[in-house]
């Protein structure tokens, strides 16, 4: 399908409903625990419960550190906390991939999220047969009650001739079957605005990364760099907004980040 043609078409059920609900009061009350994994590492629960008293009420996760679903589920409604999307990686999808969907819907996830995609897989036949992967994907997971997302990095945006992988992805993925979660920081990094996307193709980004940059493009803590985010918040409505997680991928400490970062974030309504 042609970006064109992707602009005008109608979007899913569960993103024309997310339209309804957001827009420039959206608000980012959650974060991807990447940003924690040296705490997760150490401990799940003292780690989730330091994050609710922090005030979060969404994490996303990145690997579950060994805790069965059942587990997690109970200690997140313990902390009064909500898991919206989870981290499964490439060779998780193309392996047992039911597995994962019935650990994700366990735990309650409503996304499940391609977040990385390694060297010998960026090139223009691969990401060909991603498109055809994450609609593949996309089915399973409707059938499962879930929907597949995509998280970009800086590379996808990396064009050879006319072929920019990112636009082949979302101009050849099923709007009802495949979602992208937006990594604000990187598609920034590329030197893409990320206004121009939720235009062009509306509803398809209702998860984003709340990252920052500063004015060296080095990745700061949320509010201690120079991303707009207000500005961007405002066309959440036309994104399809549903969640945001702040992240920030090497934090010196990572309490102190994510302290910092929810500071921000509730700042901004």
């Amino acid at each position: 399908m042609t970006t064109a043609a992707l602009a005008t078409a109608a979007v899913s059920p569960v993103l024309a409903g997310s339209l309804k609900k957001t827009g420039a009061k959206a608000r980012v009350r959650g974060v991807q625990l990447y940003t924690v994994r040296a705490l997760m590492e150490k401990s799940v629960p003292a780690t989730l419960k330091a994050l609710a008293g922090i005030g979060y009420e969404q994490v996303e996760f990145a690997g579950y550190f060994g805790e069965k679903p059942a587990e997690l589920r109970k200690i997140l409604a313990g902390e009064g906390l909500s898991a919206p999307a989870a981290h499964l990686q490439l060779d998780q999808l193309r392996g047992d991939l039911q597995q994962h969907l019935d650990a994700a819907v366990e735990v309650g996830h409503d996304y499940v999220v391609l977040p990385w995609i390694g060297e010998s897989e960026r090139n223009e036949d691969s990401y060909k047969r991603l498109a055809d992967d994450l609609n593949r994907w996309g089915e399973a997971c409707r059938k499962a009650g879930l929907i597949m997302a995509y998280h970009n990095h800086e590379f996808e945006f990396s064009p050879a001739g006319d072929f920019v992988p990112y636009h082949h992805l979302l101009d050849h993925t099923d709007p009802a079957l495949v979602s992208f979660e937006l990594d604000l920081f990187w598609v920034r990094k590329a030197g893409y605005d990320p206004l121009v996307y939720f235009k062009q193709y509306p509803g398809r980004f209702p998860l984003w990364h709340v990252k920052d940059m500063d004015t060296e493009g080095n990745m700061v803590d949320v509010g201690a760099g120079i991303i707009d985010f207000p500005q961007i918040l405002a066309a959440a409505g036309q994104s399809g907004y549903r969640y945001g997680f702040v992240e920030h991928d090497q934090p010196g400490d990572p309490l102190e980040s994510v302290t910092a970062s929810f500071s921000a974030a509730a700042g901004w309504g």
